[in-house]
């Protein structure tokens, strides 16, 4: 059975260039497809699909606000992944700034707990990524 999202944030970018290649090149997101017309594309990883679109004259937008880094205030986008250590890792050979160190962390679900191996980066306008593996429950 393929899987298909029901919930997928588009995320308005300052700098669609460098937003494509962060998200293709150093986290490993796929393209699904793109609009370079539009300054848009559709990405997945592991699972977890995004919209990336750039702000310029030629984006659609939804205006709610003034547009400012960072971008995202008060969200984060957890995003499951096979080898956390290993693009921690690759963050790091980078000397991408790396927003929360790797951590182990436990969160209580009702009467069990989930583990999460994690850590958390800022992607280049702000949006705030936590990257984690699952550790199962206890």
């Amino acid at each position: 059975m393929t899987y298909k999202p029901t919930l997928i944030p588009e995320l308005k970018v300052m700098n669609f260039i460098e937003s494509f290649k962060f998200y293709t090149q150093l986290v490993g997101f796929e393209v699904l497809y793109e609009r370079p017309e539009d300054d848009f594309a559709m990405l997945v990883f592991n699972g977890a699909q995004l919209m990336i679109e750039g702000l310029s004259e030629k984006s659609r937008l939804w205006d709610v606000g003034k547009l400012d880094r960072p971008l995202g205030r008060g969200v984060n986008f957890q995003i499951q992944v096979q080898d956390v250590r290993n693009l921690y890792q690759k963050f790091n050979e980078v000397n991408y700034p790396i927003f929360l160190n790797m951590e182990e962390k436990w969160y209580r679900a009702n009467n069990k707990e989930v583990g999460n191996m994690q850590f958390l980066v800022q992607d280049p306008d702000g949006y705030l990524l936590r990257f984690f593996e699952d550790l199962g429950t206890r």
